[in-house]
C-alpha cells in the first residue's frame, strides 16, 4: 500500500500505489485493501442513499481532469453538527485512522464545470461559492443520480475524501457565517489574487479557508475568476504566502548561530536547519522505500527566488518553505534554510499538509543552536532515521555553504 513506483522519485514522478490502485487493483500485492476495509467501517455505504443532507465543513474539491472544464463539487458527510475537523489539516496529533475516519464521511458529489465560469457563477457552482465563503460548517442536502459508491480518492497533494456520486441537486438550508475579511476580499472584484490571498493570510483567515476561496474563483479580477484544481490551489496558496513573506524577511539582520528543529507523526519526519547566511531554502526528501540505495530529491533557491517550478518535490517543497519564512518573519531575522522530509514505509496518501503542519510544529519547539555547520550537520544526523549521507550528496545548499567563503572566514 505505501510502495513508490519504480519510474523516479519526485513528488511528480513517483506516486503512492495507493493513488494509483484506489483499493480496486492490487497493486501492493493485498487481496483485500486495508484502507478500503477501514472505509467501509466508518461509513455503513449500504445506508447511503440517492438523497442525504449533513453540515457541510464547508469542504470542497475541484478535480483537474478534462482541464478546463473539471469535475467538481461539495464534500458533504451525512450528519450535521460540528464537522470542521473532517477538513482543518490540524490533525498531527491524531493517528491514520481518526484521520480516514473524518475523510471517509466526506462524501465527494461530482459536477461537470467549465473553469471560467467562476465569474458569473449558477447553479451548483453559485452554491458552492457561498458555501465556502463560510467559517462554519453549512447545513446542506444534495440529491444524487445513483447512490454513492465505495470508491475513495487518495491524492498526493490533497487529503482523501469519501464516496463519490454525480451531483443532480445542491442546497444551503442556512446562512453561512462569513467572516469580515473574507466579505471584503470576495467582494472586491477589481482586487487581484495574490494581494488578495495576502490580506486574508494576514487578517488570521484559516488557511485550508483561503485555499478554499482560491479554488472555487472567489479571489482575483472578476473578468479572471477561475475555478482552480484544489491539488493546485494549496501550493498556489503556500507559494504565494511565502512569496510575500519573504520580501520582508531580506530587510532583517541574519541570525547568528546554526538552528536545529524537528518534529515527527504520521510516518513523516521534519528537520530543520536554519543557517547564518541570507535568505536560501531548499527542500531534500528522502523515502525510506529507496533503502538499502538510498536516494534523496531536492529542489532549492538561493536569494533572488525561483524562477521556476519546484517540479521535483512539487507540493511539499512549497508546504515545507511557508512555515520557515513565517518563523523569520515572526522573529525578524533572515536566515537560509535547509528542510529535511523523511518518508517512512508505512506512509499512507494524505497531502502535502502534513509537511506544512509538521514544520510549524518543528519550528515552534525551542531549537538547538550551533557554532559551526559541522556541529549543526551531526545533530541533524542524531535526528534522521536515515543515513544522512545521502541528503548531503543531494543537498545544493550544503556544497554551496561549504564552498562559499565569508568575510569572517578571512580573520
Amino acid at each position: 500500500m505505501d510502495r513508490q513506483v519504480t519510474f523516479g522519485y519526485g513528488e511528480t514522478k513517483k506516486e503512492s500505489l495507493c493513488v494509483r490502485c484506489r483499493g480496486f487493483m492490487a497493486l501492493c500485492g493485498k487481496r483485500v485493501c486495508p484502507i478500503l476495509v477501514k472505509a467501509k467501517t466508518y461509513l455503513d455505504l449500504k445506508g447511503l442513499k440517492e438523497e442525504i443532507s449533513g453540515s457541510a465543513p464547508p469542504a470542497v474539491f475541484v478535480g483537474s481532469y478534462g482541464y478546463p472544464k473539471v469535475i467538481a463539487g461539495p464534500l458533504i458527510p451525512p450528519l450535521y453538527g460540528d464537522t470542521m475537523d473532517m477538513d482543518s489539516e490540524k490533525w498531527l496529533k491524531l493517528g491514520f485512522d481518526d484521520i480516514l475516519k473524518y475523510r471517509f464521511q466526506l462524501v465527494r458529489s461530482k459536477s461537470v464545470i467549465d473553469i471560467t465560469t467562476a465569474s458569473e457563477p449558477v447553479g451548483v457552482l453559485e452554491k458552492v461559492q457561498e458555501m465556502v465563503l463560510s467559517e462554519k460548517p453549512v447545513d446542506t442536502e444534495a440529491a444524487f443520480e445513483k447512490k454513492p459508491d465505495s470508491r475513495v480518492a487518495f491524492s498526493m497533494r490533497e487529503a482523501p475524501s469519501g464516496p463519490s456520486a454525480d451531483l443532480k441537486s445542491f442546497s444551503i438550508i442556512d446562512n453561512p457565517s462569513v467572516p469580515r475579511a473574507v466579505d471584503r476580499v470576495t467582494s472586491d472584484t477589481d482586487y487581484k489574487a495574490a494581494p488578495g490571498v495576502l490580506d486574508l493570510f494576514k487578517s488570521n483567515i484559516d488557511q485550508r479557508q483561503i485555499t478554499r476561496l482560491f479554488s472555487v474563483g472567489l479571489l482575483g479580477e472578476k473578468t479572471n475568476r477561475r475555478l482552480v484544481p484544489t491539488g493546485w490551489s494549496i501550493t498556489a496558496v503556500d507559494d504565494i504566502v511565502s512569496k510575500g513573506l519573504v520580501d520582508k524577511v531580506k530587510y532583517y539582520p541574519t541570525i547568528d548561530k546554526y538552528l536545529v528543529f524537528s518534529a515527527g507523526a504520521l510516518a513523516n519526519n521534519v528537520v530543520f536547519l536554519l543557517t547564518p547566511t541570507p535568505w536560501m531554502f531548499e527542500g531534500l526528501e528522502l523515502w525510506h522505500i529507496s533503502a538499502p540505495n538510498w536516494h534523496c530529491d531536492s529542489d532549492f533557491e538561493f536569494y533572488e527566488g525561483r524562477k521556476s517550478y519546484a517540479s521535483t518535490l512539487a507540493g511539499a517543497y512549497y508546504a515545507a518553505r511557508l512555515p520557515a519564512v513565517e518563523y523569520l518573519e515572526a522573529a525578524g531575522r533572515q536566515a537560509g534554510a535547509i528542510a529535511f522530509l523523511e518518508v517512512m514505509n508505512d506512509w499512507i496518501p494524505l497531502g502535502v499538509w502534513r509537511f506544512r503542519e509538521l514544520a510549524k510544529d518543528a519550528l515552534a519547539g525551542p531549537p538547538q543552536a550551533f557554532d559551526t555547520l559541522e556541529q549543526a550537520l551531526a545533530e541533524v544526523g542524531n535526528r534522521l532515521n536515515s543515513p544522512i549521507k545521502p541528503w548531503l550528496d543531494a543537498s545544493r545548499l550544503y556544497k554551496y555553504m561549504k564552498e562559499q567563503k565569508r568575510l569572517f572566514d578571512f580573520f
